[in-house]
């Protein structure tokens, strides 16, 4: 087996501009290439879906993983099956602590995160942030499904690029991939998708933290609604400085 690349900036940066030069399947062939272990985590969105079609079909030597926190909507959770049988791969489900749940309820009440922002960030970091780094624990590799065209904030998305955080490469192989792009592939190739999609919710997260977008919105509109802040995350694909404030809890 190929000996691991060294995770940096500069590693991220080159391998930024190969990546830029090649079709989907071949982004995710580079990885899988260049040892060490690589995991994609997916929160069954249309992109990631994208994705997950394409590791099963050219890619099986990478990882899928996703995030269930305990309250995501019935078709995403049923969705994790179909995609499983549909490419012969398992999806390993990482679940938040129950002690974990059990102290944010105590602190803010099971749906808190409704009141303050801070409430907000501390059910996701239980959520999502804890069992994420549980996922990638001991990866070299982290593939998403970010997208340019997702929000203002994923604007100048990269190919790749080095997360000191994490200590790792994060790999953005649908970054220049537009919404339309997504859709006629997922026609043409068949690939099953969350139902929630086609009623409205072009970005899907949490049942209570999600809702159907009004026409014109931006795709991700729908997110933590009631949030003012136009560049609402849930601290997953967030710089280390502005990630610190997801972990300030107690919790």
């Amino acid at each position: 087996m190929t000996a691991a690349i060294s995770p940096s900036t500069e590693t991220a940066t080159s391998l930024d501009s190969q990546l830029a030069a090649l079709d989907l399947a071949g982004r995710l062939q580079l990885v899988a290439s260049l040892g060490g272990r690589a995991v994609f985590t997916t929160s069954l969105g249309v992109e990631d879906q994208v994705i997950t079609a394409a590791i099963g079909e050219h890619c099986r030597e990478i990882e899928v993983a996703t995030l269930q926190t305990g309250m995501l909507f019935k078709e995403t959770v049923d969705l994790i099956e179909t995609s499983e049988k549909r490419y012969g791969i398992e999806i390993k489900q990482f679940h938040p602590q129950k002690a974990d749940v059990e102290d944010y309820i105590a602190q803010f009440g099971r749906y808190g995160f409704y009141e303050s922002v801070e409430a907000r960030h501390a059910c996701c970091g239980v959520r999502k942030m804890k069992p994420l780094a549980r996922a990638l624990e001991g990866a070299s590799f982290w593939i998403t499904g970010l997208r340019r065209g997702q929000s203002g904030n994923r604007a100048n998305t990269p190919f790749a690029e080095y997360d000191a955080e994490r200590n790792l490469i994060k790999i953005n192989p649908l970054a220049d991939w537009d919404i339309d792009h997504i859709w006629a592939h997922v026609k043409e190739d068949d690939i099953p998708y969350n139902a929630m999609h086609d009623r409205g919710y072009p970005s899907i997260g949490c049942e209570p933290c999600t809702r159907a977008i009004k026409p014109g919105e931006p795709e991700r509109a729908g997110r933590w609604w009631w949030e003012q802040d136009e560049k609402r995350e849930c601290g997953l694909h967030v710089p280390e400085a502005a990630s610190e404030s997801y972990n300030s809890s107690s919790l």
